[in-house]
């Protein structure tokens, strides 16, 4: 791959962060130096209709390439985390703030630096609103809104991407650093907005005459309509302006270890209460926002009553 007049090597090379395995042969082989860790499933009602892989991929996943880090004297890993892990209400937020305890653990005495970086939506990235926006404007609409009230924090691509690098090149061991995302944006702000921009004019009872009409479909399982980046009040700044350090409560190592010790055989039982129960022992502030809905679970509890 050449950028900018660099010949860089890039070699793309599948496989699961739960095959340890497979990462100690990657990691052996191209003497990694740093890890970005951003494997993870990350859509949010997914996750909620598929609970145990949510787990196993996010929470486990890390644990097992984590570790494959250690033993291979990686330098940096990088969690690419996200402010759905604050007070999170649903699956894919509390697993990824479960991540972020794993590492704040095995960063104490590790010859790895662990860090974490927290931030919200990434605009054009995939699953993003705006390239489903676009789609349904360019197709006469409607464009979808979940609710009236619902906000995100948004960043560009490359400015979460440099400030990623620079967060992780800072850090010490354990750290979790939060990015200044300004302020949160109003989806349906944002969607009349992009209609505008593309030539047409929002149907609604001011505008009748309108070309493009903005629909409600509900929250979505695990949803919530706000987003948060600091779990507490205890933050510090950095030489970075846009780069703050929170300061936030770990898990004993005990605890820790008997909560994961208890996902592995609840994942081996495929015993989703039984994980989200753990999920919320071990997730400060997680509080579900429905009933469990893994597609698995909901069918496995209906032959149960036949």
């Amino acid at each position: 791959m050449q950028t900018n007049n660099l010949h860089i090597p890039c070699y793309p090379v599948l496989g699961s962060v739960c095959d340890r395995a497979r990462v100690n042969e990657v990691l052996q082989r191209f003497s990694v130096q740093t890890i970005y860790h951003a494997a993870a499933y990350k859509h949010v009602p997914l996750v909620e209709h598929n609970l145990l892989e949510g787990i196993r991929n996010n929470a486990l996943g890390t644990l097992v390439l984590a570790e494959a880090a250690q033993q291979r004297a990686v330098e940096r890993f990088v969690l690419i985390s996200t402010d759905k892990a604050v007070r999170p209400t649903n699956v894919m937020g509390a697993t990824k703030r479960l991540a972020e305890l794993i590492l704040q653990d095995l960063a104490v005495e590790s010859p790895t630096i662990f860090s974490m970086v927290r931030f919200g939506n990434v605009l054009g990235s995939s699953g993003s609103v705006v390239p489903l926006f676009r789609k349904q404007i360019e197709e006469g609409g409607p464009v979808t809104v979940t609710h009236p009230d619902i906000t995100r924090f948004f960043m560009t691509i490359p400015e979460a991407a440099s400030l990623v690098i620079q967060a992780g090149s800072m850090a010490k061991g354990g750290d979790v650093f939060v990015l200044d995302m300004g302020e949160s944006v109003r989806i349906i702000d944002l969607a009349r907005r992009m209609v505008r921009l593309m030539g047409y004019e929002v149907l609604d009872d001011i505008h009748p005459d309108g070309d493009i009409e903005i629909t409600f479909s509900g929250l979505r399982p695990g949803e919530k309509l706000y987003e948060e980046l600091l779990i507490g009040d205890d933050v510090i700044g950095t030489q970075h302006p846009k780069i703050m350090r929170a300061l936030e409560e770990k898990l004993k190592k005990h605890e820790l270890h008997e909560i994961l010790h208890s996902l592995n055989l609840a994942l081996e039982q495929l015993d989703c209460e039984q994980a989200r129960g753990l999920l919320e022992q071990a997730v400060t502030g997680f509080k579900p926002s429905s009933d469990i809905v893994d597609w698995l679970a909901v069918d496995m509890a209906k032959e149960h009553l036949r």
